[in-house]
């Protein structure tokens, strides 16, 4: 190899690299960032037969998943992609029988599991069974 495809090589892969480390930098800078302190969060179950029940939590958690977790509201397994819901207020969903829970905030579908969602005081989550 000559020493030009050489050089525009080292030099594309710096390149690559600070676009990596530039959007890596952005996401971190722009993510929603979890609230501090005190919270006081809803949590409304919808079950099977269609009857609800709703957790208010008082929490210093930053996340979702550790203080539905702390209030032993919810179970589950840990995975590769973080903690998979199967088990809320008591209630398993069968996956035999294509069943598994789902949950929004305000009654829109969120983007992130249970343990990266951030919480902040006032916020309204909704679990469901979901049979499919």
């Amino acid at each position: 190899m000559n020493k030009k495809k050489i050089i525009i090589s080292v030099v594309a892969t710096v390149v690559l690299l600070a676009l990596v480390g530039a959007g890596i930098w952005i996401y971190m800078a722009t993510r929603e960032k979890p609230a501090e302190g005190a919270k006081k969060i809803t949590i409304e179950v919808t079950f099977l037969d269609e009857t609800t029940k709703e957790h208010v939590i008082h929490t210093d958690a930053e996340y979702l998943g550790e203080a539905l977790l702390a209030e032993g509201l919810i179970s589950g397994s840990q995975s590769e992609y973080g903690l998979f819901v199967d088990t809320v207020d008591g209630v398993l969903a069968d996956s035999s029988k294509g069943e598994w829970w789902t949950f929004t905030k305000d009654g829109e579908w969120v983007t992130t599991g249970v343990d990266l969602t951030p919480i902040a005081d006032g916020d309204h989550y909704e679990f469901s069974v979901y049979v499919g």
